[in-house]
């Protein structure tokens, strides 16, 4: 990876730091603040959040029926996720402490706090808790996917990827051949100085 891309690359991590600031400085003038995994709303917006509520009958007879009748096998996932979740929180449990790599937070990726807004009634809680659940899951998972690239083999490919995980950038480019082992065993150290992300 050349100096520019080196540059551009760090220039870019700034800035997300900076976005992540300045989200938690805007959320801290929002009617609401963080405590922990405890949400507080001001008073007035929580009666407003409780009058607004759709109660279950009169969700149940406006919802979308094509939501009623896939809803079987959205929730038929959950088996398939969950066998995930325990495969991969395994590996990292096992295989990370042996490879010197710093292990990813669930807690970081796992958030649960929608249950808290006082406007959704229990079904959209659920859907909710699953939607977090899913997409939590799915970011853990590459995140540990993402460290093991980088342990084992932390070279971009030589076509286009739609999509990567973060770590990708920071990769060697394709055909990147000198010092590889050097290099390599660098990825490898930084992986064990891993620090949590900013705003966590």
């Amino acid at each position: 990876m050349n100096d520019r891309i080196r540059q551009l690359l760090d220039q870019m991590d700034a800035l997300e730091a900076d976005l992540r600031k300045a989200v938690l400085e805007q959320e801290a003038t929002l009617l609401y603040r963080v405590k922990g995994k405890k949400v507080e709303f001001e008073e007035s917006v929580r009666q407003t959040h409780l009058r607004l509520k759709t109660g279950f009958v009169h969700w149940l007879v406006t919802y979308r029926p094509q939501n009623l009748i896939t809803g079987p096998i959205i929730y038929s996932m959950i088996l398939p996720m969950l066998i995930l979740d325990l495969c991969v929180s395994f590996y990292q449990a096992t295989c990370f402490p042996i490879y010197g790599i710093t292990k990813v937070r669930r807690g970081d990726y796992m958030v649960f706090d929608r249950e808290q807004l006082g406007y959704l009634n229990f079904i959209e809680k659920f859907h909710c808790a699953y939607c977090a659940y899913g997409n939590g899951l799915m970011a853990y998972v590459t995140e540990i996917v993402g460290r093991t690239e980088e342990y084992f083999c932390p070279i971009k490919h030589a076509r286009k990827v739609l999509a990567t995980h973060a770590r990708y950038e920071r990769f060697l480019d394709y055909g990147e051949a000198e010092n590889y082992e050097a290099k390599l065993e660098a990825y490898r150290v930084g992986l064990g100085a891993q620090q949590p992300p900013v705003g966590k």
